[in-house]
């Protein structure tokens, strides 16, 4: 009998469990799928299909879900993101196409806001652009971001966030100004996915929008980029199935996704658009409450429940008092060196977070048990 029939393959593999309280985090795998998701996965392990048009056929379904021209699925966020980056440097031009990452002759800039830089804006280099800020730490104005355009400009990059002061030049005057050069805007929206009007102004809101699916509930490994038909063509053209037609050799052939992992983007998104949002928050508010209220009468330890304008909605707080001697990082140690072990966030030198959304049936009860050990 094969080793990994009877479930825990982890345990067989030797490696420990975690409870997730960080979220929807690369580091621990990203997502659960729901019920629908997986058994929407398993029908499509049913039976072989041509890629290209299911390709085709979802990127419909996606289209006509957010309201935009067409859509394509990746291999997650970041790979929606290299491969658009891609797509504004070569468009579908088959020579071009096999010359990346050697961008000699080609537009290769990427313009960035300074203010929006952040970890993940290196994927914009992946396909040989050059990502070159504008403006300073303290913001950009729309006459900086206008001068910068010049004859190399690709793309303009925008990371969409629900918070950005006036300090920003707004996605909807960045694509102004970009299409007033004939220059394309990408947006990076991937977990901006609620309210569910606000995911639809994302994803209206540029030539090309990425996402992560794995907020969605789909698998880690999965995305989407939507936008105009042209730039989306363009996408294709790049992608995985653009290795295999017309002889072009994308280098997008590394973005391979599988078709069980199509299928549960359009399953996650369906089940998405059709959820009650309000008891999906709910639920998540009534698991943060119970675990603030475990935590009540501890002279060490404040707990409140916040909310935020996140998708998971809120958060729980726990401040740890400096006379136990312990900071919010010796705690998330000790939590992570327990069985199981606890991943948990902070938020300066004396509070750490929880998140919810990402926990197992009765988890918040252990984390409840193992915070009153620590901080006693």
């Amino acid at each position: 009998m094969a080793i990994f029939s009877g479930g825990d393959v982890f345990a067989k593999l030797g490696v420990r469990h975690v409870i997730n309280a960080q979220g929807n985090q690369t580091v621990l795998g990203g997502s659960s799928p729901s019920d629908v998701v997986r058994d929407s996965m398993e029908d499509a392990n049913g039976s072989y299909v041509e890629m290209r048009e299911l390709l085709e056929k979802s990127g419909e379904f996606i289209a006509d879900l957010v309201g935009t021209e067409a859509a394509y699925v990746t291999a997650g966020g970041a790979a929606a993101m290299a491969l658009s980056t891609a797509a504004c440097m070569v468009g579908s031009d088959p020579d071009k196409i096999l010359q990346l990452p050697d961008t000699t002759g080609l537009k290769n800039q990427i313009l960035i806001q300074k203010k929006q830089r952040y970890s993940y804006d290196r994927v914009y280099t992946f396909a040989g652009a050059d990502l070159i800020p504008v403006g300073d730490d303290h913001g950009c104005s729309a006459e900086e971001l206008e001068e910068a355009i010049g004859l190399n400009t690709a793309a303009i990059a925008y990371f969409v966030q629900p918070d950005w002061d006036d300090s920003v030049v707004s996605l909807e005057e960045t694509v102004k100004i970009a299409h007033a050069h004939d220059v394309k805007v990408i947006a990076d929206a991937a977990s901006q996915i609620y309210p569910l009007d606000y995911m639809l102004n994302n994803a209206q809101g540029a030539d090309l929008v990425c996402f992560g699916a794995k907020y969605l509930g789909a698998p880690h490994d999965t995305g989407f980029v939507c936008g105009t038909k042209e730039m989306v063509d363009a996408v294709v053209a790049n992608g995985f199935i653009g290795f295999h037609t017309g002889g072009r050799r994308a280098m997008g052939r590394a973005y391979k996704v599988t078709r069980q992992g199509i299928v549960a983007v359009i399953a996650a998104l369906d089940e998405w658009f059709t959820m009650n949002h309000e008891d999906r928050l709910l639920a998540i508010d009534n698991r943060l409450t119970h675990m603030e209220t475990g935590l009540q009468g501890m002279q060490n330890a404040e707990a409140q429940v916040l909310q935020n304008d996140r998708f998971w909605g809120a958060t729980l707080h726990v401040k740890v008092d400096p006379a136990t001697g312990l900071t919010a990082q010796d705690v998330l140690d000790k939590l992570d060196e327990g069985n199981p072990r606890i991943w948990a966030n902070s938020v300066g030198d004396d509070t750490v977070t929880f998140n919810a959304h990402t926990l197992n049936a009765d988890e918040e009860d252990i984390i409840v048990q193992r915070l009153r050990e620590i901080i006693s």
